[in-house]
């Protein structure tokens, strides 16, 4: 079982090109697939019955001495790579049929996105400015406050920001092109508020940021003059957050708020599909739910016969 495994992850990273983090995480759970399937008496792929898998789904969700009981959505993750794997040795012809193919994951609890409102991103997007008693607006700081406001403004994803080339914007006509999920790229809109950080950014901080370095086309910089890693991103979002004294701010706040603020206005659901990118419209639904909740607190608030006497 053990060289199936390795034959299997060496066909994820060489011809699928799985990023290394996800390899790791495939690795450790085929790693406990393996040594529950060893329990079993399993030597080998091809003695695994779809029982066995149903067995294993349990003892994750049930946990065992060694491991914690896993949520839902961990669950699924693991039985993602079991399945991949019985996949593979089918068609490789490593095994006679797939025990894993009618073993569905847990579905996970529906988790409604997370949104602040309009006074607390405005409080965020402050905190950003990086204000110097001595000397004014620092370059990083005119960074950071460019970077939340083309979030905020645009419903960009952190990594899509990141991955910004200067040419990639057109501030006259207030757009960006950013590359989504999938190499689809898609225009984003750039807001006057965006606009102006961006500009002072790119007139005031960004000579400064990339003298630190070689000179590259990345959009922002870090402190070396190169290009503003994703982690270096969320890490200016976090410190804005914490200067703020906002608590459960994470990577996609911004991004989820821009929706909601978007649907809460009167968007049309399908126009803000299009502008976070998605793929389906199902996807961009879940946020009607966010304004749907807020129009049942303010009725039960706000109507004389909303609550029972």
């Amino acid at each position: 079982m053990a060289a199936t495994v390795d034959t299997y992850l060496g066909h994820l990273a060489v011809e699928r090109g799985l990023a290394a983090n996800t390899l790791s995480a495939y690795r450790r759970d085929l790693a406990r697939y393996m040594r529950v399937m060893r329990l079993l008496g399993r030597a080998a792929v091809d003695e695994i019955t779809e029982r066995d898998v149903r067995g294993f789904l349990l003892v994750l969700r049930e946990g065992d001495p060694d491991h914690p009981p896993l949520s839902a959505g961990s669950a699924a993750r693991a039985l993602v790579a079991v399945r991949g794997l019985h996949r593979f040795a089918l068609r490789e012809g490593l095994a006679p049929d797939d025990p894993a193919h009618g073993v569905k994951p847990p579905t996970p609890p529906r988790r409604l996105p997370k949104a602040i409102s309009v006074s607390d991103v405005e409080r965020l997007l402050s905190a950003a400015s990086g204000w110097s008693a001595a000397d004014g607006r620092t370059a990083r700081g005119l960074r950071d406050r460019a970077l939340l406001e083309l979030l905020y403004g645009s419903g960009a994803r952190i990594s899509e920001a990141d991955g910004l080339d200067v040419d990639d914007l057109d501030l006259a006509e207030g757009v960006a092109r950013v590359a989504g999920k999938g190499g689809k790229d898609r225009v984003v809109p750039v807001g006057d508020y965006a606009a102006r950080a961006v500009d002072a950014y790119l007139v005031r901080a960004r000579p400064e940021l990339a003298g630190a370095g070689r000179g590259g086309p990345a959009l922002f910089l870090n402190a070396r003059g190169g290009r503003l890693s994703r982690q270096g991103a969320w890490m200016v979002l976090r410190a804005a957050a914490e200067r703020a004294q906002l608590s459960d701010v994470s990577p996609h706040t911004l991004r989820h708020s821009f929706a909601t603020h978007l649907l809460d206005g009167g968007a049309d659901v399908r126009v803000v599909q299009e502008l976070l990118g998605h793929a389906s419209v199902t996807t961009t639904q879940v946020y009607t739910l966010v304004t749907v909740q807020l129009l049942r607190e303010v009725y039960a608030t706000s109507h004389p016969r909303a609550r029972r006497a």
